[in-house]
C-alpha cells in the first residue's frame, strides 16, 4: 500500500500526516505517475488552513499538491502518446502531488536534459505565468509591471515577456535586484515607494502581472491610469478594486507545460532556485513557507 501526506483536518501543518493510503487507479483518460517529485506553492497552504473550503472541495483521501514529475506507471484505456516507463511533469487541477502515485490527465514529457526537480518546480508556475500574459494580451514595445518577480512564477512571467519583446519592470525585494537586471528585466523596489520606485524606471505602464498577492494593486491601476489591464494570482482584495482575480482553468494555457519542458531543455528558461525535502516532510515545507524562512521554491522528494 502506497503512503502519502494526508491533510486530517484544517489547521496548521502538523494536520499533514503521512500515511497509508488506497492505491489510485486511473480512469479512461488518467495515467498514474509514480512520484520523483511534487512542488509545495502558496495556495496548497490557504488550502491546508481551510481558506478556501468554501470553493475548492478536497478530494478523498485528501491529499494536496497541484504539481508533480515522475515515471508513468499506468495507463487508461483512452489514453494515447504516452506509455509506462515515459518520464513526465504534470499539472494536478485535482491534487494529489503529496504522495508516491498520483493521477494526471494534463501531462507533459520531460526531456533528458530537463532535471527531475526542474521538472517537478515547473507546471503550476508555468502555466500561470503564460496563462496570465495572455489573459493580459500583452504585446512587443509594451511596458510591463510583474509585482513578485523573483518568485516561481514571476521568474518565468519575467523571461517570457522578455522574449516577447516587452520592457519588464520586476518589483522585488533587495536582494533579487541583481537576478531580474541579468534576465533583462529592469528591478524596482517592491513595498510602500513602488509607485515613486517605477516612475523612476517608466513613464508609463500598459500592464501589470501581479505574481505575488502582496500588496501594490493601488500603485498599479495610479501607474496605468486604469484597472482593466491589472491581473492578480493571489490579492484577495482583487474585486473590491475593479482588478481581475485569475484562476487556473482547463483553458487558460493548457500548451503551457510543453512549451516550458522544451525552453528547459534548451536552456533558454531559468527556473527560482530550490530547496528540497522528504515527501514525508510536507507538515515542514508548509511551515517553512508560512513562517517566511523559505526564499527558494519547495519541493518534496519521494
Amino acid at each position: 500500500m502506497p503512503s502519502a501526506c494526508v491533510l486530517t483536518d484544517y489547521g496548521p501543518p502538523d494536520v499533514l500526516e503521512w500515511t497509508d493510503v488506497p492505491m489510485p487507479e486511473p480512469s479512461e483518460t488518467h495515467i498514474r505517475i509514480k512520484v520523483r517529485v511534487s512542488g509545495v506553492g502558496p495556495t496548497d497552504l490557504k488550502i491546508r488552513r481551510g481558506d478556501l473550503k468554501a470553493v475548492f472541495p478536497l478530494p478523498e483521501p485528501a491529499v494536496l499538491g497541484f504539481e508533480t514529475a515522475g515515471v508513468v506507471d499506468a495507463v487508461g484505456s483512452d489514453v494515447s502518446g504516452v506509455a509506462v516507463g515515459d518520464e513526465v511533469a504534470a499539472l494536478l487541477p485535482s491534487l494529489g502531488g503529496y504522495g508516491e502515485y498520483a493521477l494526471a490527465q494534463t501531462w507533459a514529457t520531460k526531456p533528458p536534459q530537463v532535471t527531475w526537480n526542474d521538472a517537478g518546480a515547473l507546471p503550476a508556475s508555468v502555466e500561470a505565468a503564460v496563462g496570465v500574459l495572455r489573459q493580459l494580451r500583452v504585446a512587443r514595445g509594451e511596458t510591463l509591471l510583474i509585482l513578485g518577480a523573483a518568485g516561481s512564477v514571476g521568474i518565468i512571467a519575467t523571461q517570457l515577456a522578455v522574449r516577447q519583446g516587452l520592457k519588464v519592470i520586476g518589483a522585488v525585494g533587495a536582494g533579487d535586484e541583481a537576478l531580474i537586471r541579468e534576465l533583462g528585466a529592469t528591478p524596482v523596489g517592491y513595498g510602500d515607494n513602488l509607485l515613486s520606485n517605477v516612475r523612476e524606471v517608466a513613464d508609463r505602464l500598459d500592464a501589470t502581472f501581479d505574481a505575488a498577492g502582496k500588496g501594490g494593486l493601488e500603485d498599479a491601476i495610479e501607474l496605468a491610469g486604469r484597472s482593466e489591464r491589472v491581473i492578480t494570482l493571489a490579492d484577495e482584495r482583487a474585486g473590491e478594486l475593479g482588478v481581475r482575480f485569475s484562476a487556473a482553468t482547463p483553458d487558460r494555457a493548457p500548451d503551457a507545460l510543453e512549451l516550458g519542458m522544451r525552453l528547459l531543455a534548451s536552456g533558454q528558461l531559468r527556473l527560482r532556485s530550490q530547496r528540497s525535502l522528504p515527501m514525508s516532510s510536507a507538515g515542514e515545507g508548509h511551515r517553512l513557507l508560512e513562517e517566511g524562512h523559505a526564499h527558494d521554491k519547495l519541493l518534496l522528494v519521494a
